[in-house]
């Protein structure tokens, strides 16, 4: 992120130390802040920061100008200097005033939660398209809290036009930003459709996508390592893997499929990042088989699957879902009396889904079956009647899927075939873009 010139809401460089600020707001039985808090020290560990202090204060609500009582903020301020801290995280987003405030009371750089997820993708991005979709996310958090950023930006954009006068210095950093976002927009939407274009090849090749997702540090990275025989990047950290990854492997029954590695989600992430998300996510759209991966060992399991199912749900509001198969994974962890009683309680809610270790392999030949056994449910017959004025359909539905029946007659071509379920969206998307006359396509049972 941009540094301010006197150091106050900066950036967080790594080996810094942190104090990490959550609230309680008294909801008996209530594990969520806890765990919210665990993570946030998880958080800190990926960025590089030690945690010297985990600070958690009693509140109804939050306080509208310092988020904490201005008391506790002042408290703050003394122990971050006995302490040495470098600077002071909280496990919510604070507003442009309570950051300002804060900091005016504590006297050390104040980072909130969706800071610190910014930072972690910032460091740990490879790709041109996840940079810049940082980048911008960072951007658009810095533009309301612009207060007197300086020299740095001012580099940022040169040339003639790019000042008018009568415009404060405030304003020019602020136009400055804006043209950056502009461009990045620009170029975001060219990685899209480059990505798209990529995808429609692999499409035509007719290999079934698997799509993994799930919440971050759940041991996607490590399962794609196990089912395709690969040397992924695995950590044991959050958000370890941000670049979708693309691997090929076999089923036992020796067809080809390939699997998609994408991003964890988390909680609490920052409106700005939702679409650098989205865009690794939408591979799940036109997938033909999701991997739902799940913490079997972990407390939070069942957030874990409402945080996807919240996510999925809104992926696919204007289209028809993709199967799904959850995965319950790093079962070779679930030892503790409360663990099992928490995954039995799960196991019924979520009825089919698989115990399975990326780790140790536990239970891979049950998973391989279901697989196998869901893509092939994922296969649909249809019937097309192509008149011959459009007889390049013939070779199309050839390449798609597999055709089990050709005929012609008088009035055209009479044509059925197994599509996988991709294949035919994209095959129904056409006939509807191109508004073929007289192409019939049904589906019929198979």
């Amino acid at each position: 992120m941009i540094d301010d010139r006197s150091g106050a809401r900066a950036r967080l460089y790594g080996q810094e130390k942190a104090i990490l600020v959550g609230l309680d707001l008294g909801r008996q039985g209530d594990w969520r802040e806890r765990e919210s808090l665990e993570e946030l020290m998880e958080l800190s560990r990926t960025a590089g920061i030690q945690v010297l202090h985990v600070i958690v204060q009693k509140r109804p609500s939050p306080d509208a100008t310092y988020f904490i009582g201005k008391g506790k903020a002042a408290q703050l301020c003394q122990l971050a200097e006995e302490s040495g801290a470098d600077a002071i995280i909280f496990d919510e987003s604070l507003t442009p005033a309570q950051g300002r405030n804060l900091e005016t009371i504590i006297q050390v750089k104040v980072i909130d939660r969706a800071q610190l997820i910014m930072d972690i993708f910032a460091q740990r991005a490879r790709s041109k398209e996840a940079k810049l979709q940082v980048e911008l996310a960072q951007l658009q958090y810095l533009l309301p809290r612009l207060r007197g950023w300086g020299e740095v930006l001012s580099q940022l954009g040169a040339g003639i036009g790019t000042r008018g006068p009568g415009e404060t210095k405030l304003e020019m950093e602020r136009q400055t930003i804006r043209r950056r976002i502009r461009i990045i927009q620009e170029r975001l939407h060219q990685a899209a459709q480059e990505r798209a274009t990529s995808q429609r090849r692999r499409q035509r090749a007719a290999i079934p996508e698997i799509v993994l997702i799930g919440y971050t540090n759940t041991g996607k990275s490590t399962l794609l390592n196990r089912l395709c025989v690969t040397q992924s990047l695995v950590e044991d950290k959050l958000f370890a893997t941000l670049d979708p990854l693309v691997r090929r492997a076999q089923l036992p029954d020796h067809r080809e499929v390939t699997f998609i590695d994408t991003v964890g989600l988390i909680r609490k992430l920052p409106p700005q990042l939702i679409p650098a998300f989205h865009s690794t996510l939408d591979a799940a759209r036109d997938a033909d088989l999701l991997l739902n991966v799940l913490d079997a060992s972990s407390e939070g399991l069942a957030m874990q699957m409402e945080t996807i199912q919240t996510v999925l749900a809104e992926l696919f509001a204007d289209a028809p879902w993709t199967p799904v198969i959850h995965l319950l994974n790093k079962i070779d962890r679930v030892q503790e009396p409360e663990q099992r009683r928490r995954l039995e309680i799960f196991r019924q809610q979520v009825p089919g889904a698989i115990p399975f270790s990326a780790l140790t392999g536990i239970n891979a030949e049950m998973l391989w079956e279901a697989i196998a056994r869901a893509l092939g449910q994922s296969l649909q017959r249809v019937r097309v009647e192509i008149p011959y004025t459009q007889a390049w359909l013939v070779e199309r539905l050839h390449q798609l899927g597999e055709v089990t029946d050709e005929h012609y007659a008088e009035g055209g071509i009479l044509m059925e075939a197994l599509l996988e379920r991709r294949n035919l969206i994209e095959l129904e998307r056409a006939l509807g873009e191109k508004r073929q006359a007289g192409v019939t396509l049904t589906r019929t049972p198979s």
